[in-house]
């Protein structure tokens, strides 16, 4: 059990796009000698995949590939962290001709990235250019590259010599959708499909350039490899092999001048071949490693899968997915050579698993991940140490649940603007779910495509509004049924978007990238989609923690209103936690306060176990900002996550991070409450009934409003203001001589949100060395990457103490100040005053800045002292920290 505690769970970080949607390149092709297939035949399906140096920081290949097919279709797309890759998606339709599932393989070469596609008709090979042949630069500089999909016009998808017509015989195995693909070291393409006649057949193309003819040959049972190069000896004469030696799984690992192929067959039995030797190396009955019903052994194993992983210290594993009825077991395996050019299998772990359906599992040299589809159709992302979890227990990971199905509307409330900052809240619905529903809704009148986020909301507004308006009689109606007609509208358009969200949001693989670890789920509305960060507690805090849980789950939408209006109307957060406990108590008809008394029994000492808990989440003592100097690796940080889809990410985490710990605190602000009511010396361990009432719920209450104000400044979305209004700004700031003024450069933003515009919007170098600055850095430091391939305590968490309202820099506000932002910025301070007591004089200067530029000069005299206004006035701004004018 003790292990378990030391184990981490993962939180997905989902970054919804509110751009208009990626336009792709089509390409289309029509192979000739076929003929359309159904283009449901197979299912669609997802993959990935990342060059070798791709952890490398500074790397031309610090990027990923993200494919879809669907049908006769497949999407590539190619993402990097650090920079916006231009010309980065194409679709590449091959007509009639149906894409197996997993059937895109992508192999690396030193000149050449090469895609080697698999249809149910034909196979093809397509060969772009490698990064590092395209910039030979060491050091990346530019903020935004052109992809490796820049000049696909330009390839020859009909060069005979680049595709290939699968023969009729041996001809595909209709019941299998298994493929595998690779290079050979001479720069052949070989593909290896189960074959109709239920063995493998492997079809070779020369390499490019090179002439040479198309060849097949059979893997047979008998140990010996049949070739044909053209025309096939009929099946009574070659020796046929069994229909249950059908492989359902396939994998290749290359070596130097050979590749070892698996299969795992659909009678529970995993083959290894040599393709250069022409012999069958091993054959293993994978039934003896689990417990075996008759019923079972007699079954087909249709539901197997085989996936690999490398590791140059240890050597080849093998993990398999054994699939029964009701239940799933996977098992670990060790490649072991033997005498005499043989193999066998080390068993490594068995672990079992109760999930419904299997969608898709990834394996490291010391991890399973893993993704199912439960009974109710739900999403289940879980993991494992196969190697140190003796108990087998699975790992969470908490993924992204859908919106709401209901939207509360009060009686008070506009029901068009609730559902407008509802439906486009960041990080909710996706632009494509909302332009899905609002062609449907508009009866498909009208094609609203690459429409930016402000254009989508007005025509959703017109769409609605229009369907209601055609929908209202000409006799008058009274305001209560004025209001729940809206309702009904609007809940009718709502409804629609949340059924293209559970779609488009459904996951379809796993992408693990094995050179950093970095986990993704590819889903199959949007690419990429999330990333995974992880959250550690010890014993004591996550015992402390349940009992929060348990005070979460039990309040009301009313309930956690109660806090939300306290925070806004800047009414202290302990009477409205005060007052949230009185509403518990009342309510409990659970007896859930007797189960969190008993819960603070367990925990020695609650006291300290909230303290704990603070420090943890406060970043004004956030000590990783002292241990940046000393780590091991030297980054460019005017590069590091500068791409649009990293800030997104980066910044959805921030959001995401401040949600969870306001509702802690909220929680750990009622259950401070109910200690005090409690008053129990077995509890609060003695004389610490003064400390906690003293101490703890004084510490609690900023702390809470902090994350309230980061979690408004990531929903918050930045006004689009034109250039000129920015130059124009940026001459009047720079005439109070701020400090780097001329670094900020006037752009148009996008329809982002405040954090994203603080993060991504100021990329330049001067810019970004004052953001590295604030966080405890320089220009260039020091910094390591985790075991999950991100930068730890960079990203969000060094983002979140960047923005922390009580540390002494000020870069959020100045940057809201030389953004044009003063609607926000105004907010921004009205949340920030009455409680922050650090800055003071920086927030007068800039509400007085506010005030003159929104045309209310006559309210300065009264928010700004003496000081402060007469500088303001004269420009005498001398290179001085705001927080050093205070006086």
């Amino acid at each position: 059990m003790a292990a378990a505690w030391t184990e981490r769970s993962y939180l997905e970080l989902n970054a919804a796009a509110r751009g208009p949607p990626r336009r792709l390149r089509e390409v289309v092709f029509s192979p000739p000698g076929t003929a359309p297939l159904p283009a449901g035949r197979y299912g669609d399906s997802a993959g990935g995949f990342c060059y070798q140096e791709s952890a490398h920081s500074g790397s031309l290949t610090t990027r990923r590939l993200l494919r879809t097919t669907s049908g006769d279709t497949v999407e590539l797309v190619e993402e990097s962290l650090d920079v916006n890759l231009l010309n980065n998606a194409v679709r590449l339709r091959i007509q009639g001709c149906p894409f197996l599932p997993g059937g895109v393989h992508l192999c690396e070469v030193q000149s050449h990235l090469v895609v080697l596609l698999v249809t149910g008709q034909t196979v093809h090979r397509l060969l772009l250019p490698h990064p590092a042949r395209m910039y030979r630069s060491e050091l990346i500089t530019e903020s935004q590259m052109q992809s490796v999909f820049t000049d696909i016009g330009k390839s020859n998808f009909r060069d005979p010599s680049n595709y290939y017509v699968i023969p009729n015989v041996p001809g595909l195995a209709s019941n299998s959708v298994a493929s595998a693909a690779w290079l050979s070291s001479e720069g052949e393409a070989l593909f290896a499909l189960p074959s109709a006649s239920g063995g493998i057949f492997v079809l070779k193309l020369p390499p490019p350039d090179v002439p040479g003819a198309v060849s097949v040959v059979e893997l047979k049972q008998s140990s010996v490899m049949q070739r044909f190069l053209t025309g096939w000896m009929p099946t009574a004469i070659r020796g046929d092999c069994s229909p249950s030696d059908l492989p359902i799984s396939l994998s290749v690992h290359c070596l130097d001048h050979d590749a070892f192929l698996f299969a795992l067959c659909q009678d529970h039995k995993l083959r290894m071949w040599s393709y250069k030797d022409q012999m069958c190396l091993m054959v293993a009955d994978l039934l003896e490693f689990m417990p075996v019903s008759r019923d079972l052994r007699l079954a087909a194993g249709t539901g197997h899968r085989l996936r690999l992983a490398f590791s140059q210290s240890l050597g080849l594993y093998l993990g398999v997915y054994m699939h029964a009825p009701k239940r799933g077991q996977f098992c670990v395996f060790q490649l072991v050579s033997t005498e005499s050019n043989r193999y066998s299998l080390d068993h490594i772990s068995s672990l079992f698993s109760s999930q419904e359906t299997l969608v898709d599992f990834a394996l490291t040299s010391a991890e399973i991940w893993a993704l199912w589809h439960n009974e109710e159709n739900q999403t289940v992302v879980k993991y494992i140490n196969f190697e140190q979890n003796v108990a087998g227990q699975w790992n969470q990971v908490f993924v992204q649940p859908l919106p709401e199905e209901e939207v509360t509307v009060r009686h008070d409330q506009d029901p068009r603007e609730t559902y407008l900052e509802y439906l486009f809240m960041p990080g909710r619905f996706t632009n494509a779910a909302i332009q899905k529903a609002l062609q449907i809704f508009s009866q498909g009148a009208e094609r609203h495509m690459d429409l930016t986020w402000d254009e989508l909301r007005k025509e959703v507004t017109l769409a609605v509004e229009s369907e209601f308006q055609g929908s209202v009689t000409e006799y008058e109606c009274s305001p209560e049924e004025f209001w729940q007609l809206q309702v009904e509208f609007w809940s009718k358009f709502y409804a629609c978007c949340l059924q293209y969200q559970e779609a488009l949001s459904r996951p379809l693989a796993l992408h693990l990238n094995p050179y950093t670890g970095m986990v993704c789920l590819l889903k199959k509305g949007f690419l990429p989609d999330s990333f995974i960060t992880d959250l550690e507690m010890s014993r004591d805090v996550v015992c402390l923690v349940q009992c929060l849980r348990l005070i979460g789950e039990s309040i009301s939408m009313e309930m956690a209103f109660i806090m939300e209006m306290a925070c806004s109307r800047l009414q202290p957060p302990e009477k409205a936690a005060e007052q949230i406990l009185e509403d518990l108590v009342a309510n409990d008809t659970e007896n859930v306060m007797e189960e969190i008394h008993s819960k603070l029994q367990e925990i020695r000492n609650p006291i300290h176990a909230m303290g704990v808990l603070i420090r943890e989440m406060d970043y004004e003592t956030d000590a990783d900002m002292e241990r940046a100097h000393h780590l091991n690796m030297r980054l460019n940080l005017t590069q590091l996550y500068g791409s649009g889809t990293a800030v997104s990410a980066v910044c959805w985490g921030v959001c995401k991070i401040a949600t969870i710990r306001f509702l802690i605190c909220r929680d750990l602000l009622i259950l401070q409450q109910l200690l005090l009511r409690l008053g129990d010396p077995m509890v609060l361990g003695g004389g610490q009934l003064f400390q906690s009432q003293q101490d703890l719920l004084h510490r609690t209450s900023p702390l809470l409003l902090s994350y309230y104000l980061i979690r408004w400044a990531s929903q918050r979305l930045a006004s689009d203001v034109p250039v000129d209004t920015l130059e124009s700004n940026l001459q009047h700031l720079s005439v109070l001589e701020l400090a780097d003024t001329a670094a900020l450069t006037p752009h148009k933003l996008g329809k982002v949100s405040t954090v994203e515009m603080f993060f991504g919007g100021q990329r330049d170098k001067q810019q970004q060395n004052k953001v590295s600055r604030s966080l405890g850095l320089g220009p260039e430091t020091w910094i390591s990457f985790s075991a999950c391939g991100g930068w730890k305590g960079l990203t969000q968490p060094n983002l979140i103490n960047s923005e922390w309202p009580s540390n002494p820099g000020f870069l959020f506000p100045e940057c809201l100040m030389g953004s044009c932002q003063y609607t926000q910025l105004q907010e921004y301070i009205r949340l920030l005053q009455p409680w922050c007591h650090v800055n003071m004089g920086s927030c007068s200067f800039m509400m007085g800045r506010c005030y003159l530029v929104m045309g209310e000069g006559h309210k300065v005299s009264s928010s700004t002292s003496n000081g402060i206004r007469e500088l303001f006035f004269l420009g005498g701004w001398k290179h001085q920290p705001y927080s050093c004018c205070a006086s």
